[in-house]
């Protein structure tokens, strides 16, 4: 296999560090951003301690300016990005007649314009190369909706409305562009849910479990791969089940 270097955007948390494991020991070089430095570390001393080395770069994927320095930075110490996994993502939960501007563009800003901001900066090297693999990691919520998440499922579905434009441009050039919508994964966010409620979920789930974060990243895995080149422009769906669309 071809060592590439990687950047996973929100690697410290439970989707995104099963992507960053994944990755590494397919003897890829990672890179993840973060903002919290303290947990960041602490963090990533965890990860050595599993023998798995990742490069930390402060960066906010919601500031344009941040995502420059960090894709230099990672170009300066790795390498310029080759694999970009766009994962990171939060949640502001609450009805649309309730709901605050500030709640919308927290989550459209970190959810959907990140894509541009972390993608604009490496796009370029990726065409000059002729290679390169793009995923956004958006949500069975951005296909079927969900109550109380209309930032959240709107900002997941335009993901995938940008990986097929962008896998459009860039086709001819190398760059396959493809989404994965994880359904309800086993992190630390779903189990924090009362267990009441995630009962209720995994009642819908025709496999009856929650996913687990290693299967998301073997689908991140597989969309990356020097074999995975005629696949682009696809949104593979990872839910056991919960959502059956075309």
């Amino acid at each position: 296999m071809t060592q590439r270097t990687a950047l996973v955007t929100g690697g410290t948390g439970g989707i995104g560090s099963a992507i960053v494991r994944y990755l590494a020991k397919q003897g890829h070089r990672v890179a993840t951003n973060y903002r919290d430095e303290a947990k960041a570390h602490a963090w990533r001393d965890a990860m050595k301690n599993d023998g798995i080395d990742v490069l930390l770069v402060s960066g906010d994927v919601s500031n344009p300016v941040a995502c420059e320095t960090m894709a230099e930075a990672i170009a300066s110490k790795l390498g310029p990005v080759e694999i970009l996994v766009n994962n990171a993502g939060i949640t502001r939960d609450t009805t649309f007649h309730k709901m605050t501007y500030e709640q919308w563009t927290e989550v459209v800003n970190t959810n959907l314009n990140a894509c541009f901001n972390v993608t604009r900066p490496v796009i370029d090297g990726m065409r000059n190369r002729r290679w390169g693999r793009i995923v956004q990691i958006s949500s069975i919520n951005g296909q079927k909706g969900q109550y109380g998440q209309a930032n959240y499922a709107a900002a997941k579905a335009g993901m995938h409305g940008f990986t097929i434009s962008l896998a459009q441009e860039n086709a001819r050039f190398g760059i396959t562009v493809n989404t994965v919508s994880p359904g309800y994964v086993a992190t630390d966010m779903v189990m924090a849910v009362p267990e009441e409620v995630r009962e209720k979920i995994v009642a819908q789930i025709p496999v009856g479990r929650l996913g687990k974060p290693e299967e998301i990243a073997h689908a991140v895995a597989f969309f990356t791969g020097e074999d995975s080149c005629w696949i682009t422009g696809a949104n593979l769906a990872i839910n056991g089940g919960h959502y059956m669309g075309w």
